[in-house]
């Protein structure tokens, strides 16, 4: 029985790339359309049972831009997990970025019903999070790949909800840049030798956490910051925000599957197969 959101993320990571853990009775699914990727969870209750990922691009800076590539890219990864679980995935959650106009959150509602599900929950991104970090008082930061969003929590209830541009993406673009190469050579430089993109980056956590600070101004400075999304999981990238912020920041390993887990934890039960 897992004790908390460590466990439950070392699950997850478990399930990547691995045959499904047996075929869920209570299906809940996630779908988080991200600006570089797209992540489908599926957990039989609370137990992560398949994960799964895909390019997309079709997301920029948290708004649709190309409806029928997001739209193939979610269908491609809930006909892969229907074949490996066998059974049909009626219902999903999926995620906007805070502070996305209405009808630019209700269209990533739209890719998933028209990827096949016929019933779909819709959350933010940063509540998403906070489902899987469980946090009571503190500050959930998602950095996602165009921008950040930020929510502060007390006694579990979210008190405070703000998103302003800057992510994973503009790393990648300060990187590609210095080193005077595309964006994916960037991203693999990124994940590849963390430690030499650090030093290239770090102004740009800096930009991070200033949004941070304007996010947060006014907050008691003795909440932590919790970080999840994909785009800091570079080492000691949550030291730079601390002493940068003067701020307790706690990061956890497989950032990137914080907010997909999140998403499907937001998901009513599907049909029992």
């Amino acid at each position: 029985m897992r004790t908390g959101p460590h466990e439950f993320l070392a699950a997850a990571a478990a399930r990547v790339g691995a045959a499904p853990a047996g075929t869920p009775r209570r299906p809940r699914v996630g779908v988080d359309l991200g600006t570089a990727s797209c992540v489908l969870v599926v957990l039989d209750d609370d137990e992560p049972v398949w994960v799964e990922s895909a390019g997309s691009g079709a997301l920029h800076d948290g708004v649709v831009v190309d409806f029928a590539k997001a739209v193939a890219t979610v269908r491609a990864l809930r006909d892969s997990a229907q074949d490996a679980l066998g059974l049909e995935l009626a219902s999903a959650a999926t995620a906007y970025p805070p502070c996305i106009p209405v009808a630019d959150a209700r269209a990533c509602t739209y890719v998933c019903e028209t990827a096949g599900f016929e019933r779909v929950e819709l959350v933010d991104e940063v509540s998403a999070a906070q489902r899987t970090l469980e946090v009571a008082d503190g500050v959930v930061v998602d950095v996602g790949g165009g921008s950040t969003g930020v929510g502060v929590f007390r006694g579990g209830e979210l008190v405070r909800l703000d998103d302003r541009p800057g992510g994973g993406h503009h790393l990648d673009l300060v990187l590609a840049g210095a080193l005077d190469v595309d964006l994916a050579e960037a991203e693999r430089f990124k994940r590849e030798r963390p430690a030499d993109a650090l030093p290239i980056v770090t102004p740009n956590l800096h930009r991070i956490g200033e949004s941070i600070r304007s996010m947060t101004r006014g907050v008691d400075a003795d909440l932590p910051l919790y970080l999840a999304g994909g785009a800091l999981m570079i080492p000691r990238a949550g030291d730079v925000l601390a002493r940068y912020l003067h701020r307790t920041v706690i990061t956890h390993p497989h950032a990137l599957l914080i907010t997909p887990l999140g998403i499907a934890r937001s998901c009513p039960e599907g049909a029992t197969p």
